[in-house]
């Protein structure tokens, strides 16, 4: 009898001992599997992969998205209009992000800036010049500048320059060339830290 109860510990014994060697290959085999599979997000500037909004992962500026006004309305204001055509996920539009970042942080404020994805609008026969379609050009990134007038005074495509654009907007709002006046400087984004940080 008690040579039975031993062989039935033995068993009861080499069966959880084989199950608990089971249990642990099959979790070491799950991990290896999802350590193959899952690859870590990366962000890079240099791919057409999307990573999420350009501006707030490559200009650091979540405030562009959504713009402040919509053409229509900027239009019936008489406002100076800075429209950039963008897609998430082209290289060339993420590295411009950071010149249209630049242009807000110089002429946000007496313009309007309109950063418009082009998946965003909609397919249409015609459309009206009050809605973005009618100036896209079918090429990203894309910059299209208005005079008070609502009329076209830069529309190009690619990575249009600072520079080039400072002087649509110079001439738009009367001022002296860049050749003639004092050089715009920027101000810190962050006062405070700044001046923690001295």
């Amino acid at each position: 009898m008690n040579c039975m109860k031993l062989d039935i510990k033995n068993i009861l014994q080499s069966i959880i001992t084989d199950w608990r060697q089971f249990l642990s290959r099959c979790l070491l085999l799950t991990i290896c599997l999802c350590c193959l599979i899952i690859q870590p997000a990366q962000a890079g500037i240099n791919d057409d992969r999307n990573d999420g909004n350009i501006f707030v992962v490559y200009a650091g500026n979540g405030s562009l998205i959504p713009p402040k006004e919509n053409l229509p309305t900027a239009l019936k204001e008489h406002k100076p209009i800075f429209m950039a055509f963008y897609v998430d996920d082209s290289k060339d539009c993420k590295q411009y992000a950071i010149t249209i970042n630049r242009v807000q942080e110089f002429y946000g404020r007496p313009s309007e800036i309109i950063p418009v994805n082009v998946d965003t609008i909609l397919p249409k026969d015609k459309y009206e010049p009050t809605e973005p379609g009618y100036y896209y050009s079918g090429k990203v990134p894309q910059v299209v500048v208005f005079n008070q007038e609502g009329k076209v005074v830069l529309n190009k495509t690619g990575q249009v320059p600072f520079e080039e654009i400072d002087d649509k907007f110079r001439e738009v709002f009367d001022l002296l060339p860049r050749t003639e006046s004092v050089e715009l400087k920027r101000r810190s984004f962050n006062e405070f830290s700044s001046e923690l940080a001295k």
